[in-house]
């Protein structure tokens, strides 16, 4: 029997960033906790990726809706924590490739304290060259930032490690 966390989780995945509707909540990493008690209430606590992100409210709602769906859950709150900082890392494997599915750079892994070096190093999601510019720091949201391939000659925006 799978637990109902896992349930929960599994129902999540069909819960996308509005922004970038080819990776789940999930695989975005910004589901921190889920608790069900056996009276079906359930709490999800998510984080986000930016404190001023303007897909939280959709999101939340969007998540809310979700476990209202699941049979065994009779009561739902979705907990927007900022206590815990989101961070690049929290993107999982299938969410890189759901990103770059999207048209974007996804970010590397890091260690230690992020530096401009590592904003500015992106892999071209069209022809997959590391021969690329940051050209803006801050593209159409705060989490991507817009760079240029001298292979392919595309720009293309980057999701950005934080």
């Amino acid at each position: 029997m799978i637990p109902v966390e896992q349930q929960i989780l599994d129902a999540l995945q069909a819960v996308k960033d509005p922004e970038i509707p080819t990776i789940s909540v999930v695989d975005l990493g910004i589901i921190t906790n889920i608790q069900c008690n056996q009276n079906g209430e359930a709490i999800v606590t998510m984080t986000p990726t930016f404190t001023a992100c303007p897909a939280i409210k959709i999101m939340q709602h969007q998540i809310k809706e979700t476990l209202e769906q699941l049979p065994f859950v009779t009561q739902s709150e979705v907990v927007v924590d900022y206590s815990i900082p989101w961070t690049s890392n929290r993107i999982t494997e299938r969410g890189r490739k759901q990103i770059e599915e999207h048209g974007l750079s996804s970010p590397d892994r890091y260690e230690g304290e992020l530096t401009l070096e590592q904003i500015e190093k992106a892999r071209c999601p069209h022809c997959g060259s590391t021969h690329t510019s940051l050209n803006v720091l801050f593209g159409a949201t705060l989490c991507r930032s817009i760079h240029f391939c001298y292979d392919c000659k595309q720009s293309f925006e980057a999701f950005k490690p934080v």
